[in-house]
């Protein structure tokens, strides 16, 4: 069942979700050669808790770390380790909170150093299709309209949306029904209401949308062994529009 956020509910939801976008803003600072996956991860948890929060990912589902850090080819999921991050690496954060029992929800990608042109395109192809989906998430609209928002630009830039993995509905556990995929079409499925909470994530590959999943269960990886890119945030529908909840106030980075 699609549960509506009542307006004292989304208000928590926006505490959270500004406390999450403070970690990764410290986290996508971090990131610079020789840092370790596992460096972030621990900086995560430090980071949540210091807020009073919980790191929701932890023990979700089994995960068992604070962060999802995946580099390169690693689509979602990744579980941070050893791993040094290097000089043209993209290192994508995705990370979740608990707050008064209110979940956020959201992630990016990051370059590190210089990157070469493709996969600076990629950055901005896929933190566009986000700000897309975002402003095709209105009162009267269906979920259909964002996924072909955000498909449409994807694969007229030359990439591929995932389709195994979707955005959700969000509040109190991270995910609710409805699923938000990245691809439709517009006019199609469930009608977007005032009180609808969802975290939308273009999750967009440089070759072929195809993944496989690595031996450790959680990993996922492209299929043709190239890279991919993610970006997420929890999103209110207001009577106007979509709020942004995963951002502060003075900033927001993966859609501007």
């Amino acid at each position: 069942m699609i549960t509506l956020k009542r307006p004292e509910e989304v208000a928590l939801m926006r505490q959270a979700g500004h406390l999450l976008a403070e970690v990764l803003e410290i986290l996508a600072g971090m990131v610079a050669p020789g840092v370790t996956t596992s460096e972030l991860d621990r900086a995560a948890n430090r980071e949540i808790r210091r807020r009073g929060c919980f790191p929701g990912f932890l023990g979700y589902d089994g995960f068992p770390k604070h962060l999802c850090v995946s580099v390169n080819d690693q689509v979602v999921h990744g579980i941070p380790d050893g791993r040094r991050i290097v000089e043209g690496d993209l290192v994508s954060l995705d990370c979740g909170l608990i707050h008064r029992g209110w979940w956020a929800d959201a992630g990016l990608t990051v370059g590190c150093g210089e990157l070469d042109w493709e996969s600076q395109h990629l950055l901005r192809v896929t933190r566009e299709a986000l700000r897309l989906g975002i402003n095709a998430a209105r009162p009267g609209h269906r979920l259909g309209d964002i996924g072909q928002a955000v498909q449409e630009h994807v694969e007229a830039n030359g990439f591929s949306v995932v389709r195994g993995y979707t955005g959700h509905g969000i509040g109190r556990d991270m995910h609710e029904e409805p699923e938000v995929p990245n691809h439709g079409r517009a006019g199609r499925g469930v009608e977007i209401r005032p009180g609808l909470c969802i975290a939308i994530e273009p999750i967009v590959n440089q070759g072929a949308p195809a993944t496989s999943v690595r031996p450790d269960g959680w990993t996922v990886v492209t299929a043709d062994g190239k890279r991919s890119c993610y970006y997420e945030h929890s999103i209110a529908i207001g009577e106007s529009g979509p709020e942004v909840l995963t951002t502060t106030e003075s900033q927001d980075a993966w859609v501007d």
